[in-house]
């Protein structure tokens, strides 16, 4: 999935691709998790989350966790 270029050189992204019906379930994920990343939605399941490169690390690890639990495909881009 391609990404609009980012307004800050300190963010990172993932692509994430969610069964469409999931992606109300990831976005309350992110919501809950005290400020991880912002997620944008593409279209359908294909989402963008953008977040501070200090906490990549941890994003990482949460979409792991929704990659196994909802077998999602994760991109580092």
């Amino acid at each position: 999935m391609p990404v609009a270029p980012l307004l800050d050189s300190d963010l990172i992204t993932r692509s994430v691709r969610v069964r469409p019906r999931d992606v109300v379930f990831v976005k309350g994920v992110f919501e809950a998790s005290e400020g991880l990343g912002a997620l944008f939605a593409e279209r359908g399941g294909d989402l963008v989350i953008a977040a501070h490169e200090s906490r990549a690390r941890e994003l990482d690890e949460v979409l792991a966790d929704l990659a196994r639990e909802l077998d999602a495909m994760v991109v580092s881009d």
